[in-house]
């Protein structure tokens, strides 16, 4: 008898990187090959290879005016729903 293996693979794209358009405060940026950008995004199924931004983690819309954030303003590729606010793309620094 014959046993046969089937392999199924998943490809999970990079997040596209646009323009930034949405403010947002961070506990963290850092660079989107960091350990630490790479153990997040695998969290919530991204595939940060091949891309070299900033990336924000723990990241929360900024809805008002005035800076009451305690961590980073910045603002970011707006971040997918499905992404819990743990991760935000291309997040560039603000001064609100």
């Amino acid at each position: 008898m014959f046993s046969k293996l089937f392999v199924a693979s998943v490809f999970v794209p990079s997040p596209p990187v646009t323009p930034p358009t949405s403010n947002q405060c961070c506990a963290s940026v850092v660079s989107s090959t960091s350990a630490a950008a790479s153990a997040v995004a695998a969290l919530v199924g991204l595939d940060l290879t091949g891309l070299d931004v900033p990336v924000g983690l723990s990241c929360s819309p900024i809805t008002v005016v005035g800076n009451n954030c305690g961590g980073t303003t910045v603002t970011c590729d707006s971040p997918n729903a499905e992404w819990g606010n743990v991760i935000a793309i291309n997040c560039l620094p603000i001064t609100l």
